[in-house]
Order: structure tokens, then C-alpha cells, then sequence
């Protein structure tokens, strides 16, 4: 029986090993189940959307009423239609552009008023900020556009909130045309004013000077009747 006890004694300690050793490993075990738990409960979490600034406007008004029959009747002189002439558009209440032209005498006229609405896009941004993008665009491609020449474009105040100017020559059929262009932002809508002028035969080619005073002051027009006439988007 005393050489029995140690024998037994060993048995005993060997046998609670695996005990010690299984608990460890559950305990172990345990905690990193709960730190993989968590940590994918925080990756499956959604994260913050972006806050993007809603847009002032969410329609545009009739292109060919942002300029009264006084204002066609002194720069597009015997216009052909008073009211002009709406060009296609797939949807006029984002993108619309109006056409008016006239031969008064040899002095020939033509303007196009275009709109263009930009909507606030929790992907793309604001609709300011595109709208600002797109009227950089417009500015270059008015001094690039077709066979015009001796382009200068000039920043301007006092246009909506950011207006570019842009002049340009060109000869068509062998008429001397002086091109201005006016392309302004008011809040999400650009506003892109083509002003064209010629003298056909004995008639002189029009001041670009003047031309382009009326255009800066036609687009001022077409201003104030986008925030009277276009949807508020607030």
C-alpha cells in the first residue's frame, strides 16, 4: 500500500494535464470569438453618407421667356420669330436652349439662350459644384469651337455668381462674324448666351465691343429670370 500511493499520486497529476490544457485552450478561444464578433459587427456597420448641400433650383422656366420682346426687338433687330425658336431637348426641365435671328437690312443678328440645371448628387456632389465644373467647359469650348480665331476670354462680376466672357472671330462664306459668348453660373443652373453678328454686303461688321455689352446685359436679364421663374429645390 506505501509504494502503491506515490504510483497513484502520479497517475492523478497526469490525468488533470489535458484538464488544465482544454481549459486554457477554451478560454482562449472564448475571447478571440468575441474580438472576431465585434470586430465584423463594426465592419458590417454602415458608415456616415456624405451630406451634400441640396440645390437652390429643381426646374428651369421657359427658356424663351427669359428675355422680354423689348430686349429681342433692340439686339436681334426684325427678328424672325419675336418669341423664338425652342430647340430640341430630351428634357426641358434640365437642359433647354432658345433660338432668335434677323437680317435687318445687310445687319444680321442671331442669339441663343441655353440652360442647363445641375442636381445635388451624393455621388457626383453638388449641384453648384457641378454646375461650376460645366461652366468651365462651356467657356473653353466657346474659345475653341469651329474656325474662330483670336479667342479672349475675361472673368467677369455681376452675373449671377460667376460669369466668363468670352469673344472670337470667324468668316463664313466670306463674312467677317464677330462671336460673343457669356456663360454664368446662379447657384445649380448655367447660363450659356450666344451672341452672333455680320454686315452681309455693303453693311459693316459689327462693333464686337458693342455686341458684346449686349450680351453681358441680355444674360443679366436671363439671371433674374431663372430665380423668378425656375423651381426652388430648398
Amino acid at each position: 500500500m506505501h509504494r502503491s500511493a506515490p504510483r497513484l499520486a502520479r497517475i492523478l497529476a497526469c490525468a488533470t494535464v489535458p484538464v488544465v490544457l482544454v481549459a486554457g485552450c477554451s478560454s482562449g478561444s472564448d475571447s478571440e470569438d468575441k474580438k472576431n464578433t465585434e470586430g465584423s459587427a463594426r465592419s458590417s456597420s454602415p458608415s456616415a453618407s456624405p451630406t451634400i448641400a441640396a440645390a437652390k433650383f429643381s426646374k428651369l422656366p421657359d427658356v424663351c421667356s427669359t428675355l422680354s420682346g423689348k430686349t429681342i426687338d433692340k439686339i436681334v433687330p426684325k427678328a424672325k420669330a419675336k418669341k423664338g425658336k425652342a430647340l430640341p431637348s430630351a428634357d426641358t426641365n434640365t437642359s433647354a436652349s432658345c433660338l432668335w435671328s434677323g437680317l435687318d437690312g445687310f445687319d444680321y443678328r442671331s442669339l441663343t439662350v441655353s440652360l442647363k440645371l445641375f442636381h445635388s448628387d451624393a455621388q457626383l456632389g453638388s449641384g453648384d459644384r457641378r454646375a461650376g465644373e460645366y461652366a468651365a467647359q462651356q467657356a473653353s469650348k466657346a474659345a475653341t469651337a469651329g474656325k474662330v480665331t483670336d479667342p479672349k476670354t475675361e472673368k467677369v462680376a455681376g452675373i449671377g455668381d460667376e460669369a466668363t466672357t468670352v469673344s472670337t472671330k470667324e468668316k463664313k462664306d466670306g463674312d467677317d462674324f464677330r462671336d460673343q459668348t457669356v456663360v454664368a453660373r446662379t447657384a445649380n443652373v448655367v447660363i450659356t448666351l450666344e451672341y452672333d453678328g455680320a454686315g452681309y454686303e455693303t453693311a459693316k461688321t459689327p462693333d464686337a465691343a458693342d455686341l458684346l455689352k449686349d450680351a453681358k446685359s441680355a444674360t443679366k436679364e436671363v439671371v433674374g429670370s431663372v430665380a423668378k421663374g425656375a423651381g426652388s429645390g430648398a
